[in-house]
C-alpha cells in the first residue's frame, strides 16, 4: 500500500496549497490513502467542520487532529457525523469521535489509523499514550484484519516520539510525530519493519515562526510581553510529510521518504 501521511495543515494557505495539490499528487505518485493532521487548519488552532470537508473534498481519506482537537466548538458535533476524523485515543474520557478506525484501503485491503497526544512538555497531563496505543494494536494485529496501521504521535518531545515509534515496531506500518511543525530529518524503517519519522513538518508558510506571522512571536520572546493573537502566515506554503509504502502480506514498511512540495523547502517525494 502507497501512503502519505501530511503533517499539521496551518491556516489559510496550508488549506490552499492541499486543494491545490493533493489531488495531483494521489495520481501522481500512485497514492492508496492519504492521511491528513488538520489540527490547526483553521486560523491556527483548530478546525471547523467547514475546512474539515474542504480538505476531504480536496483528496484527503481522513483527517487526525491533536490537543487543539475541539479548539473550534463546531467540532463538537461534527465529528460523530464524520467517521473520517481521528481524534486523539487519551484526549479525554468523555471527548467525542474515536481515536482509532479501520479505513478501507483499496483493493480489499484495510488500514488502521490511530492517534495519541504525548505527555512530557504537554500542557495538560492526558493518560498514557503507551497504555491506549498498546490496546489497539492487540485488537487490531498487523498483517491479520489490517493490511497497514498508522500511528499519528502528537506530542512536543522527539524522545518521546522515538520512544513510540520503538514501542510500535514490527506492530505498526508507521509511527510519524506531528504537533511542533518542524520536520525532523530522521526518516528511517526501524529495525522490526516500522517507518518512522519523529515529526512530518507542517503544510504551511515556514518563512514564519512554526507557522505563525513572525511579529507577535518574536515581541513576545524579546520583551516577554504579548501584543496581539497569533496569527498563521500568508506566504506560500510547502507540504510537508511522510511517503510509505508496505507489504501487503506482512503490513511493514518497505520505503520511506520525507516529503516536501512547493514553498520555501527542498522538493523531496517518492521515486515514481
Amino acid at each position: 500500500m502507497r501512503i502519505l501521511f501530511l503533517g499539521d495543515v496551518v491556516g489559510r494557505v496550508g488549506r490552499a496549497a492541499i486543494a491545490e495539490r493533493l489531488k495531483g499528487l494521489r495520481a501522481d505518485w500512485r497514492l492508496d490513502f492519504v492521511v491528513v493532521n488538520g489540527e490547526n487548519a483553521t486560523s491556527g488552532a483548530g478546525l471547523t467542520a467547514a475546512h474539515a470537508k474542504g480538505i476531504l473534498e480536496a483528496g484527503a481519506d481522513c483527517i487526525t487532529l491533536g490537543d487543539h482537537a475541539f479548539d473550534q466548538r463546531d467540532m463538537l458535533q461534527f465529528i460523530d457525523q464524520e467517521p473520517r476524523i481521528i481524534r486523539p485515543l487519551n484526549f479525554a474520557k468523555n471527548a467525542p469521535g474515536r481515536g482509532a478506525r479501520l479505513f478501507d484501503g483499496g483493493r480489499g485491503r484495510k488500514i488502521l489509523v490511530t492517534q495519541v497526544l504525548g505527555q512530557v512538555f504537554m500542557k495538560r497531563p492526558y493518560d498514557d499514550p503507551f497504555s491506549a496505543i498498546e490496546t489497539v494494536l492487540k485488537t487490531h494485529p498487523l498483517g491479520g484484519m489490517a493490511q497497514a496501521i498508522l500511528v499519528d504521535v502528537h506530542c512536543e518531545a522527539t524522545s518521546e516520539k522515538m520512544a513510540m515509534g520503538h514501542w510500535c515496531d514490527g506492530r505498526s506500518s508507521m509511527v510519524v510525530g506531528t504537533h511542533t511543525h518542524v520536520p525532523t530529518a530522521d526518516a528511517q524503517i526501524l529495525s522490526k519493519g516500522t517507518a518512522f519519522q519523529a515529526d512530518a513538518g507542517m503544510c504551511g508558510d515556514y518563512n514564519s515562526v512554526i507557522g505563525m506571522d513572525k511579529e507577535e512571536p518574536l515581541r513576545r520572546f524579546i520583551t516577554g510581553m504579548g501584543k496581539g493573537r497569533f496569527t498563521p502566515a500568508m506566504g506560500e506554503a510547502t507540504l510537508s510529510g511522510l511517503f510509505v509504502e508496505t507489504d501487503d502480506k506482512t503490513g511493514k514498511a518497505v520505503d520511506v521518504q520525507m516529503v516536501r512540495v512547493g514553498g520555501r523547502l527542498q522538493p523531496q517525494g517518492p521515486d515514481v
